[in-house]
């Protein structure tokens, strides 16, 4: 088997064990994220909970910082604006999840420039990875759904 020698190298993030223990553990995320703003899981997981709830401009800002601190989180990993970030390793899964989170409110919202760009990226990460979020439903985790109380 020949090798592609252009394609980067995948882009594989370090383990969040106490973000992803945090929320399996939490029926609300806001706590997770206000204990760890830095992971991109726990802002898809509040982007999600917002989206479900029908507070679409709330799911579109969660999932929009999420998006920020997963490119944050992959640059200092050493991607570099493209490239896969396999589905597969699942620290990739925060950002994967909040880019698609992103997706789904820019969409909400008719903002189709957006929805195509993150298409794209979400593509060029993993191919995959939309049909495996969907297929999980969008979820970020049990806390995605959450109650539906008030933040």
């Amino acid at each position: 088997m020949v090798e592609n020698l252009l394609r980067p190298e995948p882009t594989l993030l370090p383990a969040e064990p106490e973000v992803a223990a945090a929320l399996a553990a939490a029926d609300d995320p806001e706590p997770v994220v206000r204990a760890h703003p830095d992971s991109s899981a726990a802002w898809a997981a509040l982007a999600e909970r917002a989206a479900a709830q029908g507070r679409e401009i709330e799911a579109y800002a969660f999932a929009r910082v999420g998006y920020h601190r997963g490119l944050d989180a992959l640059r200092r990993a050493g991607w570099r604006g493209a490239g896969p970030v396999p589905w597969s390793h699942e620290p990739n899964r925060g950002v994967l999840r909040a880019v698609f989170a992103l997706r789904r409110a820019a969409a909400g919202i008719g903002e189709s420039t957006e929805v195509e760009r993150l298409g794209a990226l979400l593509s060029d990460a993993d191919p995959g990875a939309a049909e495996a979020i969907e297929a999980d439903g969008g979820s970020a985790g049990p806390s995605a759904a959450g109650s539906s109380g008030s933040r």
